[in-house]
């Protein structure tokens, strides 16, 4: 099977709002590499929105190209960095296994083995489709030096931010608010071990702020409920789009620091120790979590994507991240 070309189907965005299911082949495999029939992917809102909507930067069509992308941007390209799925040829020991690969939406692809990280026996498969938000997550944690007993608020209660804010409560004695204009986030907020709260009622004198909402004025409110020489985690991602940033009144005086924060690089306080294998590995241990079910929304057909990305990827869309099935499973 690994020695002939294998018909396969993959999604490819092709313009500006456009997107469709293309056939390719795959050739013999080669030495070395894992063969994975998809069981599953999750679709990035924020990512791929910008991918879909050709809004990518052209100062950033390298650092943004994902692992095993196809084509260039702004496109034609195939993208995606999200799938779980079964091996079928390659090394012995990942043979029938269930792992996770940086790998754009493809019913069928290959990758070196190194590629591929098994998932834990107790990580259901739809779940395991999180695990690069969740390693974005453990990323801006340990960029936020948080420690024991700090208060901490999370601007944004999206998949992002609510793993943010279950990582966070997760360290002894913290005390985490997830902050969202849309008061439906507040039950998911508290299965979560947070608080919740609008952004008219929100607490200042935090000790670190996340900000994940893309938006300036969720910016700003970031800004705003920082205490004295706090630290503010920036993960939004604006594409091309200018942000106004309010940093005026009491911003210098409090001495605060903002720290940009992306899972391309491990972050620093951690970079000579781990690599990104480990730290997916330990991602992937994370996930382990039942209440995270609340973060993955209703399956959607491989089939039916092209067709759905319009409303998945609209802004007011959903928040939770889309779970994308293939046929056989």
């Amino acid at each position: 099977m690994a020695d002939t070309p294998l018909p396969t189907r993959a999604l490819w965005y092709t313009g500006a709002a456009e997107a469709e299911i293309r056939t390719e082949e795959l050739g013999p495999m080669p030495s070395g590499a894992a063969r994975v029939r998809t069981l599953a992917s999750g679709v990035s809102r924020g990512t791929e929105r910008l991918v879909f909507l050709g809004d990518v930067p052209e100062s950033e069509y390298e650092r943004m190209r994902a692992p095993f992308q196809a084509g260039d941007f702004p496109g034609p390209l195939k993208y995606g960095y999200a799938a779980v799925g079964l091996v079928e040829a390659g090394p012995e020991a990942l043979v029938g296994r269930r792992v996770f690969a940086l790998h754009p939406h493809q019913a069928v692809f290959d990758v070196p083995a190194d590629a591929v990280t098994p998932l834990p026996d107790d990580l259901p498969t739809e779940r395991a489709v999180l695990a690069a938000n969740m390693e974005t997550a453990l990323n801006a944690v340990w960029d936020a030096g948080l420690g024991a007993g700090d208060r901490v608020t999370v601007v944004g209660g999206g998949v992002l931010g609510l793993l943010v804010a279950r990582l966070a409560v997760r360290t002894p004695g913290t005390e985490v608010t997830v902050l969202d204009a849309d008061p439906e986030r507040h039950e998911i907020a508290e299965r979560f071990g947070a608080s919740f709260a609008l952004p008219r009622d929100a607490e200042g004198d935090r000790d670190v702020v996340f900000h994940t909402s893309a938006s300036g004025t969720g910016f700003d409110t970031a800004v705003r409920l920082c205490g004295m020489e706090a630290r503010l985690v920036e993960l939004s991602w604006y594409g091309t789009k200018p942000v106004l940033a309010s940093l005026g009144g009491a911003f210098h005086s409090r001495r605060l620091t903002i720290q940009s924060s992306q899972v391309g690089a491990v972050s620093p306080s951690r970079r000579a120790r781990w690599s990104h294998a480990r730290r997916l590995a330990k991602a992937l241990e994370l996930l382990c979590d039942p209440v995270l079910d609340h973060l993955v929304d209703d399956p959607i057909g491989f089939d039916d994507l092209p067709a759905r990305l319009p409303g998945i990827l609209a802004i007011g869309g959903g928040f939770r991240c889309p779970l994308v099935r293939y046929p056989g499973t």
